[in-house]
């Protein structure tokens, strides 16, 4: 195990092993095993490039031989920077196959999340896009070089003729060489914590795990040889890579096709063109595409299941997919550190649309605990503990942290409110910071936001506290406007609204504001940073009984990132 990881503890790996759940699969051997088996079919389509299973092995076979012979090797931990494009994969198993270790990368990271990606991974390397959408990567990269005495090899999408330690991709290509394999139970890269209040933390995944994930959870969708998934999200989440995503596709022979945007326009053109049976989405994205669809004419009729994660999906949004898209939702609750609980195709409607479904190994071990950390009673909600053959046991090089992270015997604290239904399911109810503290009383911004939905007129709701000198904290409800005849609900309607569908008075929110759209963070969560910092603006009025319509915004909020 690289130095920094947390292993799990040998007679829990052991048990793994000796079950079946870890099979010592090496991930970069994949690509050769997925050619031998479906050899001519298309694996990946991105624009009007198709590149057969065949094809992708060679090509990693080769991009691996062709970073091996400029110095990458065993160990090393190079930071990958790629939009969805062939290559990201191309490149992730071809680092696999060397030894190296990707540490995935958003490509809306700027200099301050790479530098730090770099120092605390101790990069020796970086591939990026070169310049992507109007930012010069390249130009970045060697800046960090410079700064940076351990990064000392960098690689571009770009095919220009490089030069200044700069080499174009293209150039990584060599006659393959006899590599020796990974050990399964070692790190085979780094995914990235999904904060929005400081910078990420590095995930481990091991060759084991990643592989037993992906495994599972293709079982459980049901993919096929007939399979077709659209990348629609950036393909270094977790969610598109793994859930079971890219790599769950390509290990059923099915066809992975890439999308350059998660946009309706983008994505219902390839969902028609390539008759797509399955995509994963957040809940905002899914918004945008009901928006959509009002009016587009793309034939949708190929898509047989959408996924949706990555942030609490309100039961009114989950009940518009079937009817507007025509397809099975599937609802989905996981996290780059594990544990993954996906609802089931034989789940009864209210299921589907009211929980987030069961874990999807009978191996996941989940814990409903109080703030003293004892279980709480049955149907209670609480902290989501967890841990399993797919769960972390600890942050990359970050000690402290996962001393407060993890519990004495091995369990993750999520930092999710949960609870659990009878039936096994798990509903996710917020999280435990995301939580209004008005005059003692503690309220779950998302329980509050979940009622302000169902309002006539509200598209969207983000809740934050913002300090009182009375009551510590108030709530201050962010609404997005859906557009209809009466015009934005006022404080005074929406209050009355939430009273009648039984909700306390003291979660009733003191001050709304209409914005045009909610700030979004890189990964396509509701930025309740920004929405703080705009709420405790001392600048802006407190008069408390006053909501959007009767007096307008003092602040412009940023525009979304899509």
């Amino acid at each position: 195990m690289l130095e920094g990881c947390t292993p799990w503890p040998a007679e829990t790996a052991e048990r793994y092993r000796r079950t079946g759940v870890w099979r010592g699969i090496d991930l970069g051997t994949l690509p050769r095993a997925w050619a031998k088996e479906y050899g001519s079919a298309t694996a990946l389509v991105a624009g009007e490039e198709r590149i057969s299973y065949a094809e992708l092995a060679d090509r990693v076979e080769r991009r691996a031989a062709g970073f091996v012979r400029q110095g990458v090797g065993p160990g090393d931990r190079i930071v990958l920077q790629l939009p969805n494009v062939p290559e990201f994969v191309e490149v992730a198993f071809a680092l696999f196959r060397a030894g190296a270790k990707p540490v995935f990368s958003l490509t809306s990271h700027r200099a301050q999340e790479i530098r730090h990606l770099c120092e605390l991974s101790e990069a020796s390397g970086y591939v990026g896009p070169g310049v992507f959408r109007g930012f010069d990567h390249t130009a970045l990269a060697r800046q960090l070089a410079a700064e940076l005495p351990a990064l000392g090899k960098l690689f571009v999408l770009d095919d220009g003729e490089g030069g200044d330690g700069v080499v174009p991709l293209s150039r990584i290509d060599a006659d393959p060489l006899p590599l020796p394999a990974n050990d399964p139970s070692d790190v085979a890269f780094f995914l990235l914590s999904g904060g929005t209040t400081a910078l990420p933390k590095l995930i481990p995944r091991t060759h084991d795990d990643y592989a037993y994930q992906t495994r599972t959870v293709a079982r459980l969708v049901g993919l096929s040889t007939e399979t077709v998934y659209l990348a629609a999200l950036p393909v270094e989440f977790n969610f598109t890579w793994g859930c079971p995503g890219v790599v769950g596709t390509l290990s059923s022979g099915g066809t992975v096709v890439l999308a350059p945007d998660p946009t309706a326009d983008d994505c219902f053109r390839l969902i028609e063109r390539e008759r797509v049976t399955l995509t994963s989405v957040v809940p905002t994205v899914a918004r945008l595409w009901l928006e959509e669809r009002e009016w587009s004419d793309a034939d949708l009729s190929s898509l047989a299941l959408l996924q949706i994660g990555g942030a609490r999906l309100e039961p009114e949004l989950a009940a518009r997919i079937t009817p507007e898209l025509g397809c099975r939702l599937q609802q989905v609750f996981g996290m780059a550190e594990g544990l993954l609980t996906m609802s089931r195709p034989d789940d009864d409607i209210h299921s589907v649309l009211h929980t987030q479904g069961r874990p999807v190994s009978d191996a996941d071990e989940v814990r409903i605990v109080d703030e003293r950390g004892e279980p709480v009673p049955p149907g209670g909600t609480g902290e989501l503990l967890t841990r399993g053959p797919y769960t972390l046991r600890g942050y990359y090089r970050a000690p402290e942290h996962n001393a407060r992270a993890f519990t004495e015997d091995g369990f993750y604290r999520t930092g999710d409110l949960a609870r659990v239904t009878p039936e096994g399911r798990l509903v996710i109810e917020g999280r435990i910071k995301d939580v209004v503290i008005r005059g003692g009383d503690k309220i779950a911004a998302g329980e509050v936001e979940a009622h302000l939905q169902t309002v006539p007129g509200v598209a969207a709701a983000a809740v934050v506290p913002v300090p009182d000198e009375y009551l510590g904290e108030r709530i201050y409800a962010f609404l997005v406007h859906r557009g209809g005849p009466d015009g934005q609900p006022s404080l005074a309607v929406l209050k009355a609204a939430l009273q009648q569908r039984g909700l306390a008075d003291f979660k009733l929110p003191d001050r709304v504001e209409y914005v045009p759209d909610l700030p979004l963070t890189p990964l396509g969560k509701i930025d309740k940073k920004v929405l703080s910092a705009v709420a405790a603006d001392p600048t802006r009025p407190r008069d408390w009984e006053c909501s959007g319509p009767e007096r307008p915004s003092h602040t412009a909020l940023p525009t979304p990132t899509r």
